[in-house]
């Protein structure tokens, strides 16, 4: 297995994330890329690869050029708004909602702040730009070796930040770029006829399931805590199977908070039987390992061992494959989990 790891992560580093009315410390860290490249390195699994240059035609064909022409100016709007700002990152304090118009992007960076996001816990600093860019990087080469028909049975995109729930054109949940999707979108541009993305992680995947709801080509299955109660609260509910070209191509398995390892992997194992009965012929993996008994954030009750039988049933699909890594906020179990996953792949 490749794993193309993002070499300038560490850039982006919230200072805070505003929650319930309080900034608070960032759960999503540095670290935790380093706990999983360290235990990566003591079982000797994969080979470690540095991505090369984003290919921003592909980035802006996933997500609206608005968007990006956005994030990747939008730190220095920030600083040249006054410089002091250098030291406070950019949470946004303003959205618009239901009856209000998206077409337009103001000229206030407030305004746009707001008009491209979708919550207050997602800081966007100095080097966001620099390590999103250099992650999608990652996941699109990791997409693009598998594609070549060399053997390679997987890759992983080792990086932060994580990308699932940014859409089209919005960034929230941590996420700014869809690694997931972008991987998606390089399978097919690699000449897979149809892809399927399966995330696993505690939390929808409100953003790939939004870039790719009305498309045929492309499945989203992802297993998540139950919307009426977890995060991201707006999607992700059973009843959402895709529109247009898109109908019956997305499929949500929301479970409720503290469920166990057996009520997990039958709803996991209903995506599988869903991948298959799609005729994929790639697959994306999201890996979340924040379905972990001792995450901070998140209420299902997955322990370490578990991850191996997760990465062993991935590995019946007998699929090229992609991991994207996403969440996972127990820090110090992270790597041991991630880990866990592509040994049992492994086999």
């Amino acid at each position: 297995m490749l794993i193309f790891h993002n070499p300038v992560h560490n850039k982006h580093s919230g200072r805070h994330e505003m929650f319930r009315g309080k900034l608070v410390p960032c759960h999503e860290t540095p670290a935790r890329l380093a706990f999983v490249l360290d235990a990566l390195r003591q079982r000797g699994i994969g080979e470690l690869r540095v991505p090369g240059s984003p290919d921003m035609d592909l980035i802006k064909r996933v997500h609206t050029p608005r968007y990006v022409d956005f994030l990747a100016s939008a730190w220095n709007e920030w600083v040249a708004l006054d410089p002091a700002n250098a030291d406070i990152d950019v949470l946004p304090s303003i959205w618009p909602v239901r009856g209000f118009r998206h077409d337009i992007s103001p000229s206030n960076f407030a305004a746009r702040v707001g008009l491209f996001s979708f919550d207050s816990g997602c800081p966007l600093t100095a080097g966001t730009w620099e390590a999103a860019t250099a992650g999608a990087a990652c996941a699109i080469d990791a997409a693009r070796a598998v594609s070549q028909g060399q053997g390679l049975r997987a890759a992983m995109a080792l990086t932060r930040p994580p990308g699932h729930h940014a859409g089209p054109d919005f960034f929230g949940g941590y996420c700014f770029l869809n690694n997931a999707a972008l991987a998606a979108q390089a399978l097919r541009d690699a000449g897979a006829q149809r892809v399927a993305v399966l995330d696993v992680d505690y939390h929808h995947g409100n953003g790939t399931q939004s870039i790719f709801y009305d498309r045929g080509d492309v499945l989203t299955v992802s297993v998540h805590g139950d919307p009426t109660t977890e995060y991201p609260f707006y999607l992700g509910y059973a009843d959402e199977r895709g529109e247009g070209a898109g109908q019956d191509c997305n499929l949500n398995l929301p479970l409720p908070a503290g469920s166990d390892f057996t009520a997990w992997t039958a709803a996991l194992q209903h995506g599988i039987d869903a991948v298959r009965a799609f005729k994929a012929d790639a697959l994306v993996v999201a890996l979340g390992v924040d379905t972990y008994e001792g995450d901070p954030i998140s209420k299902f009750k997955l322990r370490s061992a578990d991850y191996l039988k997760v990465g062993a049933r991935l590995a019946r699909l007998a699929l090229p494959t992609v991991f994207t890594m996403e969440g996972g906020y127990a820090v110090a179990e992270v790597g041991t989990n991630v880990a866990n996953v592509l040994q049992g792949y492994a086999g």
